[in-house]
């Protein structure tokens, strides 16, 4: 075991779990992210890290089994069943009834919510998915009326009370290169397998779950692990694969009159963008554009606003040197991302390519802290304004700064900082004759690379559209 994975545990001791390849056999067979998989390894394992396999096992077969057919025939022989599972709620108008499907036990028609479930939970039932504890009932069929499944108990996936003023305190324990090493382990990569360069640019994969509104392109080759965050570490995030989308299911459907992903989510990523189609793509630019530069657009007069970050994921074909054949990195995206207009509204790129392909020693293995527990910290860190208060304090640019780009440094700095420097909210945080020494960590942590990230876009931009100068503007440290 690693000092940083020995002083996580000492540090985290109720909110650490160990990690090892092992742990793989217990949950083989089940679709779980990894801040399930974390929640219930941290149930059934002591402090010095011995698993009770015996009771984990009789937990995940009694809430979280694998055989879906055997759920289904309790069901309809009349038992009531209680799992935790994920699940999705769409709103039916015209029945008015909220339906749900279950993917992980092939539960896709003829399953609702109760009405008194309805009125006791309905706001955190809202159209999207849920990870959550349930139960089951079987309703027979009477008369004309076929048979259905319905909820009629739910308690979202929400294991931790969140403490912020002890994570704060906690995170002063380390200094900044073990925190940085932590937060790799909490992504489940070994830190000692990566450059510091490397570090960095892993991390910036969480910038969007911490900062509203956030929207960040990463290109890269294949096997680095681009969609990994969005699929295991938080319950915040959505992933969207390749193949064809359309502005109903991000935004808002006007014939079932239900909002998209993008309204209950805290980041979307559009994986494999680069195959990815788009139903009516003049429609859907007009609509996108408009939400990434505000936060919220119309469809059809129907008002929609959300905090939502997207996250565009692709590869990029690389010559002999691991870099990009082409200068144009936007060249093999959908044509609806051409334009400079559209572009100019991401805030940030991630060089996909200066990170490694993943093999196994890049996996991590011994104590690090709970996933489910940190990705809610992330969420809790989004609204707070205390971190860009310090970006107009510390930051300076020049009268002629443009002002999209200078609202895209502020927003990846502050995500940078929430990320990096948590406990640190204004400079009351640190004595005086430390105060220069974390200016000169602030320029090389967050603002360094915020700027490094946003001119990327802004180069591409003039490579699409002269009208963009290839520069920006100065940010200096005050």
């Amino acid at each position: 075991m690693s000092y940083i994975n020995q002083k996580i545990k000492e540090v985290f001791p109720d909110l650490s779990v160990i990690k090892q390849v092992s742990n793989n056999a217990f949950f083989k067979g089940r679709n779980l992210p990894s801040f399930v998989k974390d929640f219930v390894l941290r149930r059934y394992t002591d402090r010095e890290g011995n698993i009770d396999a015996d009771a984990l096992k009789h937990y995940l077969d009694e809430k979280m089994p694998i055989d879906s057919n055997y759920i289904k025939q309790r069901l309809i022989s009349g038992e009531v069943v209680n799992i935790t599972t994920r699940f999705t709620t769409t709103t039916d108008i015209a029945k008015k009834r909220v339906k749900v499907t279950i993917p992980d036990l092939g539960i896709t028609s003829d399953a609702y919510v109760t009405d008194t479930l309805l009125q006791e939970k309905g706001a955190e039932l809202a159209d999207g998915e849920y990870w959550g504890n349930i139960t089951l009932e079987y309703v027979e069929p009477e008369g004309k009326r076929n048979g259905y499944i319905q909820i009629t108990s739910y308690l979202a996936f929400e294991p931790y009370k969140i403490d912020m003023d002890y994570f704060m305190q906690a995170r002063q324990q380390f200094s900044l290169d073990e925190w940085i090493d932590v937060l790799v382990t909490i992504m489940e990569y070994n830190a000692e397998m990566l450059s510091q360069e490397e570090k960095l640019l892993m991390i910036s994969r969480m910038l969007s779950l911490v900062e509203p509104r956030l929207n960040i392109i990463e290109l890269g080759p294949k096997g680095t692990g681009k969609s990994y965050v969005y699929t295991n570490l938080s319950k915040y995030a959505w992933l969207l694969g390749g193949g064809k989308t359309s502005r109903a299911r991000l935004f808002y459907n006007k014939a079932t009159k239900q909002f998209g992903v993008i309204k209950n989510h805290d980041v979307v990523g559009m994986d494999e963008i680069s195959t990815m189609t788009f139903a009516e793509p003049d429609e859907m630019q007009a609509i996108l554009k408009v939400y990434l530069e505000a936060g919220e657009t119309k469809v059809d007069s129907v008002p929609f606003q959300s905090e939502c970050g997207l996250v565009l994921l692709g590869n990029i074909p690389l010559n002999k040197d691991l870099k990009p054949q082409h200068t144009d990195y936007f060249r093999n995206l959908p044509e609806m991302f051409h334009e400079s207009a559209t572009m100019d509204r991401f805030h940030g790129f991630i060089e996909g390519w200066k990170l490694p392909r993943l093999n196994q020693s890049h996996i991590m293995e011994g104590w690090t802290l709970n996933t489910e527990y940190f990705s809610t910290v992330l969420h809790l860190l989004r609204p707070a304004p205390e971190y860009d208060d310090m970006f107009d304090i510390l930051v300076e640019t020049n009268e002629d700064c443009d002002l999209r780009d200078k609202k895209a440094v502020k927003r990846l700095t502050a995500a940078y900082h929430k990320l990096l420097f948590p406990h640190i909210q204004s400079m009351e945080d640190i004595v005086e004759d430390d105060q220069e020494n974390f200016k000169q960590l602030y320029a090389r942590y967050c603002l360094g690379p915020a700027v490094t990230s946003r001119q990327i876009i802004r180069q591409q931009c003039h490579l699409i559209d002269k009208e963009f100068k290839a520069e920006m503007g100065d940010f200096n440290i005050r």
